[in-house]
């Protein structure tokens, strides 16, 4: 079996505690970081290594965005693609080996799209649905590799990954125009969603919090805006999905938790 996890740490070494708790926890295979908010130079290869992890890769910045991935397994083919040319690391991939194949595993931070949802006077807002776009376009061209993608993808496409869908169908990450790129990408990319594969399609999954909220499970005002999704070709191999929602609670939390799949080989 391999245990991949998908995490918006909102900064790692303020949360080295939660990761390691996260690690002895679940022995995740393979973990993948969003929002690491460090800079290459900084990032903590020593404490992460000290985990178990022997191969690491990462792509970061100050204060903002940032993605890595800590692998018990060999990783190749490291990729690291500046999308749509913004200078903002947003993007790591790898080739792990599944079955003696070849899968390829890229992890992703969208940016989140600001307040407004309107492309004329929100550039962040442009910005996202041409990420997801781009996204489109490239899974489309190599829709028949073995793909896993995963990572915050700031958006929730069902209405049972919002809390309200009614009232929420105007707010950034769960417009139309977004839903319908995502669910676009999806299929351009014959990709399995792996958290909806197992659960009824009404019923209310969710793996973002809101800060705001001082008590987020009493309201549990939440969205899933955190995906691992495969290639359909893999979708045999999925025997378990996990969302972590006790990691919301912790001290020091996350905004987002983490989310897990196992895939049994």
């Amino acid at each position: 079996m391999i245990k991949i996890v998908s995490w918006n740490i909102n900064s790692i070494r303020l949360r080295l505690v939660n990761l390691k708790m996260l690690v002895d926890q679940y022995k995740p295979d393979i973990l993948c970081l969003q929002e690491t908010k460090v800079d290459n130079s900084q990032f903590p290869i020593n404490e992460v290594r000290s985990m178990g992890f022997d191969f690491i890769e990462f792509d970061g910045e100050k204060s903002y965005n940032g993605v890595a991935i800590l692998s018990k397994m060999p990783l190749k083919n490291i990729n690291k693609i500046d999308i749509l040319n913004y200078q903002q690391k947003r993007h790591i991939s790898a080739s792990i080996n599944i079955s003696n194949q070849q899968v390829d595993l890229h992890n992703f931070y969208v940016p989140a799209g600001g307040d407004i949802p309107d492309v004329s006077i929100n550039d962040k807002f442009d910005h996202k649905l041409k990420f997801i776009d781009w996204m489109s376009e490239y899974f489309n061209k190599n829709s028949q590799r073995q793909n896993i993608i995963l990572g915050d993808f700031n958006i929730a496409p069902s209405p049972f990954d919002v809390w309200s869908h009614r009232q929420l169908l105007n707010v950034v990450s769960h417009t139309q125009i977004e839903v319908d790129k995502l669910n676009n990408l999806q299929n351009k990319g014959n990709f399995v969603d792996c958290h909806r594969h197992f659960v009824e399609p009404d019923k209310k999954i969710y793996s973002w919090w809101s800060y705001r909220s001082l008590d987020p499970f009493k309201t549990n005002r939440g969205r899933r805006l955190d995906h691992i999704w495969i290639s359909n070709k893999l979708k045999e191999n999925l025997i378990d999905t996990k969302i972590f929602t006790e990691y919301r609670i912790a001290k020091l939390p996350s905004d987002h938790v983490p989310i897990s799949i196992t895939l049994g080989i």
